[in-house]
């Protein structure tokens, strides 16, 4: 077929090894022994008009693979080779293609999307919104939405964080918080002040803007735009299943909590301004939580240095875990918290920086004004589908729910032991994580040509599953894993058909990865 041809088919095939097909399993074809019911028309999309699913899938095997992907017209992808599926419609904890499939999804997008798909109630809550007062500037305006979305968010904060600045996504909320923490110490101290340096961990991420990149240790995504910012120090997680200092729980007298004073020493603690992690790492090691003992530990030092900290519950934060915030566990009260994703369910892009009194106190009685500012701080649309978020949770005890559910989940999660290929179960609440091994006993990880979560991911696909994927854990290169987070919204039979799909998905998974086909 003629490359005009193709373009004139409005499809673009593109020429890869064979391997590349394990790589991006969404742009697999099913195989005939699927089990899934798949409606044949629907590849009519994925190949050059009057080819069937046999001939592209032949194409796939016998000319050194074929990965027919569809063109999208001026719209950038988030992968040019992969062959996304086209989303329709939503429907509580569901996903519609353009051929009418459901697909569970598994994993709430990217754990946003927690009160479930097209609720009525919160979309003409943005509808009046939108129809009333759609935007004002907050350099000359602030409006009652957005009033009443700060106090929704503080009635759910620990005691003492009062303040809320509402933004338009994660990295923005994590960028908010490093230039408030650093201006509430030139408020506080005066101009020279010399606590500017933030700390943060390794395996981590806290967004996608030049100053979150910096931040975080999250090496597969730093590496191209290295040059572009400034990195900050970085101590260990909590990774107990792989200890980077060779100990074990609880004889390790928590080494990794302790490396935070030991940083600050090292810095001095007249240079360091905060402490950035999320109390549970979400993205970058699926759902790893810390021993009981570890955010008291980090409580402390923080105090005692002088040192502000700052909680990224952009994922954790809502309900996910069981509580409102994920430090509520241990009985945590962070300086800072930057929350996004599920505050407003998915239904408007948002973020927030909650704030204790005496830092927005400071400013006040000093300079009078946060020296920042966003186009869409403080939106009135963004804020009305926040209010209608957090009523809708409270009234139909969505955390309480997550909390329950999530220990059930869990419960049914540790039988995956039983797969060759499942290393750990973890996570709190309805955040779980499952890291993905070639060896049990020895935790022994695939190899990354391999790349085990793909295929993971790609087998509970055909099963009707969706969920979040990663890499790179143990080192920035090697090391598998996956999340799991249904919506907060989850029934007990929900429960069930989840990890229905995701055990055949995983066996599926295992039988592929160690025969090596």
């Amino acid at each position: 077929m003629t490359k005009a041809k193709l373009h004139n088919n409005n499809m673009k095939v593109v020429r890869t090894s064979f391997l590349s097909i394990i790589r991006y399993p969404l742009c697999s074809l099913p195989s005939a022994s699927s089990n899934v019911n798949y409606n044949h028309k629907a590849f009519s999309l994925w190949v050059p008009a009057g080819l069937q699913q046999r001939s592209c899938e032949s194409n796939l095997k016998n000319r050194e693979g074929m990965v027919c992907v569809p063109e999208y017209g001026s719209m950038i992808p988030r992968s040019y080779k992969t062959a996304l599926r086209k989303a329709v419609r939503g429907e509580g904890m569901y996903l519609f293609d353009e051929e009418g499939k459901a697909y569970i999804d598994g994993c709430c997008g990217a754990l946003l999307s927690s009160v479930g798909h097209g609720n009525k109630e919160i979309a003409d809550a943005i509808y009046k919104q939108l129809t009333t007062l759609e935007f004002a500037h907050p350099s000359r305006w602030y409006n009652d939405a957005t009033m009443e979305a700060s106090k929704e968010v503080a009635s759910i904060t620990p005691d003492g964080l009062n303040y809320v600045w509402l933004v338009s996504g994660g990295s923005e909320a994590i960028e908010s918080a490093l230039k408030l923490a650093r201006q509430y110490f030139v408020e506080r101290d005066g101009e020279g002040s010399s606590k500017y340096v933030m700390i943060a961990r390794w395996n981590s991420y806290h967004g996608s803007t030049i100053g979150t990149m910096g931040l975080a240790g999250s090496m597969a995504r730093r590496r191209t735009f290295f040059p572009l910012y400034q990195d900050h120090p970085k101590i260990a997680s909590h990774y107990c299943y792989r200890c980077p200092y060779g100990l074990s729980y609880p004889s390790c007298d928590l080494r990794c909590a302790h490396a935070l004073e030991h940083e600050i020493r090292r810095i001095g603690q007249q240079y360091v301004a905060a402490f950035v992690a999320e109390p549970i790492v979400g993205s970058t090691v699926g759902a790893l939580h810390p021993p009981k003992e570890y955010w008291p530990i980090v409580r402390d030092i923080c105090s005692r240095y002088d040192v502000l900290l700052i909680a990224d519950e952009i994922m954790t934060g809502i309900g996910r875990t069981g509580k409102n915030f994920c430090l509520n566990h241990w009985n945590v009260t962070p300086d800072m918290i930057c929350s996004a994703k599920a505050l407003s369910g998915g239904y408007s892009p948002v973020g927030a920086l909650i704030a204790k009194d005496e830092i927005v106190e400071s400013l006040k009685k000093g300079s009078g004004a946060f020296q920042h500012g966003h186009t869409y701080n403080a939106n009135p649309v963004t804020a009305a589908a926040v209010t209608a978020t957090l009523r809708l949770i409270k009234r139909e005890k969505l955390v309480e729910n997550a909390a329950l559910q999530g220990e059930r989940f869990y419960k049914k999660l540790e039988t995956l032991y039983q797969i060759p290929i499942v290393g750990e179960v973890r996570g709190m609440g309805l955040m779980r994580g499952i890291e993905i091994v070639a060896n049990q006993s020895t935790k022994e990880a695939f190899s990354t040509s391999v790349n085990a979560a793909g295929v993971v991911t790609g087998e509970c696909f055909k099963e009707g599953l969706v969920i979040y994927p990663g890499r790179g854990q143990i080192d920035g290169i090697e090391g598998d894993q996956f999340l799991v987070a249904p919506p907060l919204t989850v029934t007990e039979s929900e429960i069930d058909e989840i990890f229905m799909r995701l055990e055949r998905g995983l066996r599926s998974a295992s039988d592929k990865l160690l025969s090596g086909k």
